[in-house]
């Protein structure tokens, strides 16, 4: 157990030093490897073996997918048609960008390609509606990681593949917590933007709004059919997950090209090179993340974590708040794939054994992430926002923990403890999963 303290110290340390993430994964196997005597040549077939798999495809095409939407004029038509029902409310402007960047972030699957492209187009849009910057900046890092929650996620299909659970029962567990979060981001801006002088949109006559909603659903048409052929496929049964995020890249590039007419072939070729670049990070990431997991679950590392924490208490409740607490300070340290990657092989035995069904923790692990990248000191989505929206970060302290305190934590609660909100879609439809 020292060699394997010390390995999760290196990883740490590296992290903390701003060494990248595969680096400082890799670093942590070297030790372990070595300190361990373990024969690399195992370690390596084992990490293959794993990632030698087709729900992995997934990945990189709803990176391009995301990749596409960002550099055409998919999402400034989803704002448009979710602006048009809530434009003359008086905080209806954040809610816009609250709704939308749950609509990307669900197709991307990525929490700062949400933000880049939301973000940019949203911050003129509500500073010049009288919108505080350093709130912009918060409410905007906040509503990023919808995508973790909201089908089809990215980091659900690969939490469902390094759990060995359903896809489907996956998407299907974080609908609920996702649109509770949804809800209570609205209203949390809603209450906070009360006093700030937001202009409102001038009064329209009935006949004028219908006009000029008909016109953006018009243009919004082909953006919104998008998830709709995404998730109806899904859930139909037609496709598979993988298949359905090769069909929305099939379904992206001329939309993106011919309709929005956002993105030219070049921009097509910038959108390709940049998902090749992020999906060779990625692979190397799961690769060595593979072989630290296989070397932890060898060295009983899960189990060893579980005997700790019962000698601690026997509450199953203080223990699940402990895992929780665990996962938040991950969230912090880490992007969501790495953190996924990580928690998943060493949380995954501890909370089963106290009877969490698999299916429930994907919800858990998804909004607790989400909520640690938004957690200071650390807090990565928070400093991108900052820099997106040239927002100081001590402006946006105080609004980011107002979301924080009551968005985030009482839907992380329900989620933890109250089963039923993520397990009760997914035993109505998939039964068989659940022995039903």
């Amino acid at each position: 157990m020292t060699e394997v303290l010390i390995g999760i110290g290196v990883l740490v340390f590296c992290l903390v030093i701003g060494m990248p993430i595969p680096f400082s994964f890799g670093a942590t196997v070297i030790w372990l490897a070595f300190s361990l005597s373990y024969q690399t040549d195992f370690l390596l077939n084992a990490a293959y073996g794993q990632i030698n798999s087709v729900v992995l495809l997934a990945m990189p095409l709803f990176i391009l997918a995301g990749g596409i939407m960002e550099k055409s004029k998919i999402g400034e038509a989803l704002i448009g048609v979710v602006e048009s029902f809530t434009g003359r409310i008086r905080s209806g402007l954040g809610a816009v960008s609250v709704v939308t960047s749950a609509i990307f972030g669900s197709i991307s699957g990525s929490a700062s390609a949400t933000l880049s492209c939301i973000g940019a187009m949203m911050q003129p849009r509500l500073l010049a509606a009288g919108y505080e910057r350093g709130y912009v900046a918060s409410l905007l890092a906040a509503a990023c990681p919808l995508g973790l929650l909201i089908p089809p996620s990215s980091a659900q299909i690969l939490y469902a593949w390094s759990s060995n659970t359903s896809v489907l029962a996956c998407f299907l567990a974080t609908v609920g917590p996702g649109i509770l979060l949804v809800a209570l981001l609205c209203t949390c801006n809603a209450f906070m933007t009360r006093h700030m002088p937001i202009k409102v949109r001038e009064e329209q006559t009935m006949s004028e709004w219908l006009i000029s909603t008909r016109k953006n659903i018009k243009i919004g048409f082909p953006s919104l059919l998008m998830p709709v052929i995404i998730l109806g496929g899904i859930y139909g049964g037609i496709m598979t997950p993988t298949e359905a995020a090769a069909v929305s890249v099939l379904y992206a590039i001329p939309v993106g090209l011919f309709v929005y007419k956002g993105m030219d072939l070049k921009g097509l070729k910038d959108a390709i090179v940049e998902t090749g670049t992020t999906t060779g990070v990625v692979m190397v990431m799961f690769f060595m993340v593979m072989m630290m997991s296989r070397l932890m679950v060898m060295e009983d590392v899960p189990q060893q974590i579980a005997d700790w924490l019962l000698s601690i208490t026997d509450n199953k409740y203080v223990i699940l708040i402990l895992v929780n607490v665990f996962m938040i300070i991950i969230g912090m340290l880490m992007d969501d794939v790495s953190g996924i990657l990580l928690c998943t092989p060493i949380l995954l035995p501890i909370v089963t054994s106290l009877g969490v069904h698999p299916v429930h923790f994907a919800a858990i692990l998804g909004v607790n992430l989400g909520m640690g990248n938004l957690t200071p000191p650390t807090a990565p989505m928070l400093y991108l926002s900052g820099r997106i929206c040239n927002a100081k970060i001590n402006t946006m302290l105080k609004p980011i923990i107002v979301l924080l305190i009551f968005a985030y934590l009482p839907v992380l609660l329900l989620t933890t403890f109250v089963p039923a909100l993520s397990l009760t879609l997914p035993k109505l439809i998939l039964p068989k999963v659940f022995g039903l």
